[in-house]
């Protein structure tokens, strides 16, 4: 594996944090050198948040991203503001249900998920993040969508035990999302 660096960005509350360490995570149990550095406003929940995750199989030097590998754009905002520095050849996941702009560059590939409606629409709201998340493991051969039962148990909180079954269901859809 080559060293990737993936920038996920949108508004407090979306889960954006948790997706960067779920990534992390994932990382981990592969074996994987990992970086996780979150970025949030001070007003967390509609402010902004953004979180820098680099996954190598060499020791990480520094944990900011200037040129990211793949951008996960989860809002507008975030899609114009980071849509130019993604690396040519890289990839851009846009949730396709927040945000109606198309991105122009021809020189990387983008992935279009209507996250937050297939969310809604499975009565896991929260989720989006989640979707896109299963989706983007889907398209990194670097990274395999086996195991992640575990990483999501590791981060779910005992006292929301609940919420370890529908993590699994909005990865499989975002997986399964075509």
């Amino acid at each position: 594996m080559k060293t990737t660096q993936i920038l996920i960005a949108g508004f407090g509350g979306q889960g954006i944090l948790f997706a960067g360490k779920f990534l992390a995570y994932k990382g981990l149990t592969e074996d994987l050198q990992v970086s996780w550095l979150p970025s949030y406003g001070p007003e967390m929940r509609g402010g902004t948040a953004n979180c820098n995750v680099i996954l190598s199989d060499t020791p990480v030097g520094s944990p900011i991203i200037t040129t990211p590998d793949v951008l996960v754009a989860m809002n507008l905002p975030s899609l114009q503001k980071y849509v130019d520095t993604v690396a040519p050849g890289g990839q851009i996941y846009v949730d396709s249900a927040l945000i109606e702009e198309k991105v122009t560059r021809t020189d990387v590939d983008v992935f279009y998920i209507p996250a937050t409606q297939m969310a809604k629409s499975q009565g896991i709201a929260t989720l989006a993040n989640m979707i896109i998340m299963g989706h983007l493991l889907e398209n990194n051969p670097e990274l395999s969508f086996e195991g992640t039962e575990e990483v999501v148990k590791k981060l779910v909180p005992p006292k929301k035990a609940a919420l370890v079954e529908l993590n699994i269901k909005a990865l499989t859809l975002g997986k399964e999302y075509k």
